[in-house]
């Protein structure tokens, strides 16, 4: 696709969810269980549009053509540290996914990306590859982990997060146009930190319990 689209889940589930861990007083144990309960139910809508083939299996009763997902398996591509929230949850619906790992950090001073490491599948041009991290805020992070795909030959990226801010969205669709983006909530800005407000806060701290 030419443009990168947003796409907001707007599923009861997802919203009733999202709005739980935003609560200040939400325990890390809490936290976490959400971010991987929220993450399976936003992986559902990410891969809601694979193709699918019509192959021959056998029911205890007749044989039949029954469809299942065409081609290689997905590759989950979470960004470090928060970004791994999602992986589990992700991987209960498709546990034959392969994973990469993106090592990023946010100097503090810039804003900018830091990559400290990266691993992935080498056959990533016929994948779909899912780029996940709970937050869209600069969108440095986000930029940075698309980049280290495509140098990996990635053609079909989609991002998934759990919000995005105006800012982070714009910079993300001037970088990477054709990386459709699915997110639970669009929030209303970016403070001098470079926080999403209101935002639910750091996840990566609320989700391990540091500072």
């Amino acid at each position: 696709m030419s443009t990168s689209s947003v796409n907001v889940v707007v599923h009861p589930l997802v919203q009733h969810k999202l709005s739980l861990m935003r609560e200040k007083d939400r325990s890390t144990k809490g936290f976490r269980e959400l971010l991987n309960e929220i993450g399976m139910l936003l992986c559902y809508e990410v891969t809601r549009d694979l193709p699918l083939e019509l192959v021959e299996i056998e029911t205890p009763v007749a044989p039949m053509q029954a469809p299942k997902i065409a081609g290689k398996k997905l590759t989950l591509a979470p960004i470090l540290r928060a970004g791994v929230g999602f992986l589990d949850g992700m991987l209960a619906l498709v546990p034959s996914a392969r994973v990469a790992h993106i090592g990023l950090y946010r100097d503090p001073e810039t804003l900018q990306a830091v990559e400290y490491y990266f691993k992935a599948p080498h056959d990533l041009s016929d994948r779909t590859v899912i780029l996940m991290d709970p937050m869209l805020a600069t969108g440095n992070s986000a930029c940075a982990g698309a980049s280290l795909l495509k140098a990996r030959g990635a053609l079909d990226i989609r991002f998934v997060c759990l919000l995005a801010a105006p800012e982070g969205i714009a910079q993300f669709q001037s970088e990477h146009p054709d990386v459709p983006i699915w997110t639970a909530a669009i929030d209303e800005r970016l403070n001098d930190h470079g926080y999403i407000v209101p935002g639910l806060g750091d996840a990566g701290d609320r989700m391990f319990g540091t500072k």
